[in-house]
C-alpha cells in the first residue's frame, strides 16, 4: 500500500472525531429535531413550535382516527377528534422536557389520548351536531364579516355584501385546492361542467397564497390545510385569537385584491 493510501484511514478517523458536517446535521432527522427542541426551550424561538407541530400533526391525526373508529357516540365528527388531538399535541410540545430521555411520541401519545377523551366528554349534544367543519366555516365568516361591518356605508350595503361573498368564495376555493382535505371524505370541488374555469382560478389562488407574507401564509395553510381552528393557531403562535382572525382577514383581503377575476 502506498504511503498516501496508508494515511487515508487516519484522515477518515480524524474526520469522524471532529463530528458530523453541517450537511450531515441537516440530513439527520434526530439531530434536526434536537436542534428544534433546544432552540424552543433555551432560546425561546417560538417558530420552532410550528415546525414541531408540523412534524407530529400526522401522528396526532392517526391517534384521532384510531379513537374515532372506536367511538361510542356516532354524533361526534372525526374532525372534532382531530381538533382535540391537535390540542393535546400542542400541550405536549409546550410541556415536554427533551432532557428526560423519554421519546416525544411516548410522552405525547398520553396527552393526545387524554385530550381526545376530555374533549369528547365535554361536548354537549348541540356541540356534537355542529361539526368542526361547520365551526371553522362560521369562524371564517365572522372574521370576514367583522371587516365588512367596520367599513359598511349605509348607501352601499350591496357592495359590502358582495365583498363578503367574494371572501367566502375564496375560502371555498382554498378548500378545493388540496390545501385542505375534505373532513367527510366528500369531494368539494365543482362538477366537470364547471371545472375548467374553476380549476384555472384555483391554480392562480395557490400561487397567490405562496406570495403572501410569512405569517399570513402560515395561518392560511394551517387553517385550510391542517384544519386548525383560530384558537389552536393562536396557541401555537403565541398570539391572541382576535389577532389570528385579523391576520386571516388581511390575507383574504390581499388574495381578493390580487384575484381580479373574482371581482
Amino acid at each position: 500500500m502506498a504511503a498516501g493510501d496508508r494515511r487515508c484511514p487516519r484522515k477518515l478517523r480524524m474526520s469522524r472525531a471532529r463530528g458530523p458536517s453541517g450537511l450531515e446535521l441537516v440530513l439527520r432527522p434526530a439531530r434536526v429535531e434536537a436542534s428544534l427542541w433546544r432552540r424552543l426551550r433555551l432560546e425561546a424561538q417560538f417558530e420552532c413550535r410550528t415546525e414541531l407541530f408540523d412534524r407530529y400533526a400526522a401522528f396526532a391525526r392517526g391517534i384521532a382516527g384510531s379513537r374515532y373508529r372506536r367511538r361510542a357516540s356516532k354524533r361526534v365528527d372525526r374532525s372534532d377528534f382531530e381538533q382535540f388531538a391537535f390540542e393535546g399535541l400542542l400541550e405536549a410540545i409546550d410541556r415536554f422536557d427533551p432532557l428526560t430521555g423519554v421519546p416525544f411520541t411516548a410522552y405525547a401519545r398520553r396527552r393526545i389520548v387524554g385530550a381526545i377523551a376530555d374533549g369528547v366528554g365535554r361536548m354537549t349534544e348541540v356541540d356534537a351536531q355542529m361539526t368542526q367543519r361547520g365551526r371553522l366555516e362560521r369562524e371564517r365568516a365572522r372574521s370576514l364579516t367583522a371587516s365588512q361591518l367596520a367599513s359598511l356605508q349605509p348607501a352601499d350595503p350591496l357592495a359590502a355584501l358582495s365583498d363578503l361573498a367574494i371572501g367566502l368564495a375564496l375560502g371555498l376555493m382554498l378548500e378545493g385546492t388540496g390545501l385542505m382535505a375534505p373532513a367527510s371524505g366528500a369531494d368539494p370541488r365543482p362538477t366537470p361542467y364547471e371545472g375548467a374555469a374553476w380549476r384555472e382560478m384555483q391554480a392562480r389562488l395557490v400561487r397567490e397564497v405562496d406570495r403572501l407574507p410569512d405569517r399570513e401564509r402560515l395561518i392560511i395553510r394551517q387553517h385550510y390545510d391542517t384544519g386548525l381552528s383560530f384558537t389552536h393557531i393562536a396557541q401555537m403562535l403565541g398570539l391572541s385569537r382576535s389577532r389570528v382572525s385579523q391576520i386571516h382577514r388581511s390575507a383574504i383581503d390581499r388574495l381578493r385584491a390580487r384575484s381580479g377575476a373574482l371581482k
